[in-house]
């Protein structure tokens, strides 16, 4: 239902992720088609099917986590909070002016903390309980980023936690949005994402869905015609937004604006009914009170996997025409990064507004036929007013998002 509230703008991002740290080295390697996907380093992963994925390069946890923080939580809100501060300070606006209770903290998460997770169940397994520290308790739990965050920034208007996947970093926005419509001033939004470790990628390669192809250059290449999964990876981003009237006070026009919103959930396969895809971006297009002809440019989910390629490309087709607009997949830069992938598909996407430039989806040689979209493979210059991002997540989780300039 499309509401006449001004739209929420969003005025701060940072970006800590596979392809750079910062908002300016992550869009220059994005341009540039500089992938952030190696061998995984953080553990040995000879023994596993999958040995790439996508890694921060060069965070300093020291420099970027208060020392008492560092062993009371786990490298995923390590992530967080450094990009946290990038996306204030990047915002301008002065935080300690604000009201505490007129800001707020939604972020996305998909598995939690399980590096700091295995590393204790470990110590269980290995000794016994005793060896176990009090933090197990906060730092695997999914809301640990949002707590930490709110309680660091002394924000404590309603914060929460959207645990949908990759699906959910544009749900966090869309509560984000609600908020500001229900008066918070400024709400910290997003997400990060960090489970590479062993736990993680073996929970991971229990979906079926990770590619264990070993040429890292062609392992995750949504909608070629050799797609055959996708790879995993940390990072993300989290953004500032501000209410419409908040923005307007300080003169700020920020990146752009939060236009539309939708969510919906796939029925089950056997259900024989058809995947909510379409719906969901036909709403959030509603909802921003635009039609497809408005849209410049689509930022596709990407499942890398050839049933869920084929179903977001004739989704994409029914909405807009047969190849009636470009359609982009930064990710295969970075890997998916979960709870983290959607945020940074937004932050690039206002990057690409800002621009006036489509940024390419690396590693597709030759499109899987059949599929009726205009992929971009190089780097185009547009004239870009309206950008939808779209994000699936595991188990069905669905959701569409609309920018404004």
């Amino acid at each position: 239902m499309t509401t006449s509230s001004p739209a929420p703008v969003i005025t701060g991002l940072g970006i800590v992720a596979p392809t750079g740290i910062g908002v300016e080295a992550h869009w220059a390697s994005v341009l540039a088609g500089k992938s952030g996907i190696g061998r995984i380093a953080r553990f040995d992963p000879e023994s596993y099917p999958v040995r790439y994925a996508g890694q921060v390069p060069g965070f300093d946890t020291e420099a970027s986590v208060p020392s008492r923080l560092i062993s009371q939580t786990d490298h995923w809100t390590h992530l967080a909070f450094a990009a946290g501060e990038a996306a204030l300070a990047d915002c301008g606006a002065d935080i300690e002016a604000i009201p505490e209770y007129d800001k707020a903290v939604v972020t996305s998460s998909s598995s939690g903390g399980t590096e700091f997770g295995q590393k204790e169940m470990t110590a269980l397994y290995q000794n016994d309980p005793s060896w176990v520290g009090a933090y197990q308790s906060i730092a695997w739990f999914y809301a640990a980023t949002t707590g930490q965050l709110s309680i660091r920034h002394k924000m404590r208007g309603p914060c929460g936690v959207l645990a949908c996947e990759q699906a959910g970093g544009l749900d966090a926005l869309g509560q984000a949005r609600r908020l500001t419509r229900k008066g918070a001033r400024l709400v910290v939004t997003g997400g990060t994402d960090a489970s590479l470790c062993p736990y993680g990628l073996t929970a991971q390669l229990t979906t079926g869905k990770l590619s264990t192809v070993p040429d890292p250059e062609r392992a995750y290449a949504p909608f070629d015609a050799e797609a055959s999964g996708y790879l995993p990876g940390e990072g993300g981003a989290i953004l500032v937004m501000e209410s419409a009237e908040g923005a307007a006070e300080r003169g700020t026009t920020g990146y752009g604006r939060v236009l539309g919103y939708a969510a919906g959930f796939d029925p089950a396969p056997e259900s024989g009914r058809p995947r909510v895809l379409r719906r969901t971006a036909e709403a959030a297009l509603r909802d921003a009170g635009l039609t497809p002809a408005d849209i410049d440019v689509v930022f596709a989910d990407a499942a890398g996997l050839p049933a869920d390629d084929r179903d977001e490309a004739e989704a994409i087709a029914a909405v807009f025409g047969p190849r009636g607009v470009p359609v982009t997949a930064p990710k295969t830069l970075t890997g998916r990064l979960y709870g983290g992938g959607a945020p940074l598909d937004v932050a690039t996407a206002l990057l690409a507004l800002r621009d006036g430039v489509v940024p390419p989806t690396t590693g597709v040689r030759e499109p899987a036929p059949g599929l009726e979209i205009d992929l971009v493979t190089e780097v185009r210059e547009l004239p870009l007013r309206h950008a939808l991002v779209l994000a699936r997540g595991h188990g069905g989780f669905t959701s569409a998002l609309v920018l404004g300039r």
